[in-house]
């Protein structure tokens, strides 16, 4: 398993786990990637990404622990989501959020622009892809919710929130979503968008991850 991480700092760092006997990480590259601030990434496959307040996503081969590429984004990049299916090991898509509210769709091979879309009217937190690949869903500083048709590239639903998400994932299967809201975690029907269940924590929630 490889593991990537950005920093404040502009540094991009890749661990490879170890799981056989004791957990470990072994180090396998670090570098300034980002003229400033690192705010997103994603990895999916052989491929990662890093989004940067300097309105770029850099492009990299974790094979050859190398950056190959680059793409010049509608803001500071603050969400990105890989769209991968399971019959395939290499993504199709990629999803970024700006900070000025867009979504940008881009072909993953090659990597290509296909279409920008006006989901927020402030900044994106966070990005969701559905398995199916047809919908994704994101939550903004704004306060509101939007869910965004992929196969027509454009915004089919939007609706204000009690207080600001800060975090958004579906589950493995698609069938239900969560948000989280500070220290409460709402899990939603992905069919109707119709509230499960709502869990409350003690301290803010800084991430999430469905079960296998």
């Amino acid at each position: 398993m490889t593991l990537v991480a950005g920093s404040y700092e502009k540094f991009i760092w890749g661990f490879r786990l170890k799981t056989a006997g004791s957990l470990t990480l072994k180090p396998l590259f670090s570098y300034p990637s980002h003229l400033s601030t690192i705010k997103s990434v994603a990895v999916s496959g052989p491929v990662a990404v890093s989004g940067g307040a300097d309105d770029s996503i850099k492009i990299y081969d974790l094979s050859s622990c190398s950056e190959v590429g680059s793409l010049m984004d509608q803001g500071a990049v603050t969400a990105l989501s890989f769209y991968n299916p399971s019959s395939l090991s290499f993504p199709r898509n990629l999803l970024s959020g700006s900070d000025g509210g867009t979504v940008s769709i881009y072909d993953a091979d090659p990597f290509v622009h296909l279409k920008t879309i006006k989901a927020h009217k402030k900044g994106i937190n966070d990005l969701a892809i559905h398995p199916s690949g047809t919908v994704a869903l994101s939550v903004g500083r704004d306060s509101s919710f939007a869910m965004l048709n992929l196969v027509r590239g454009r915004r089919s639903f939007f609706c204000r929130l009690d207080k600001e998400a800060t975090i958004l994932k579906y589950n493995l299967e698609g069938e239900k979503f969560f948000i989280v809201n500070e220290e409460k975690v709402s899990i939603h029907d992905s069919e109707d968008a119709k509230l499960v269940l709502e869990m409350e924590n003690q301290k803010r929630i800084l991430c999430i991850a469905p079960a296998t």
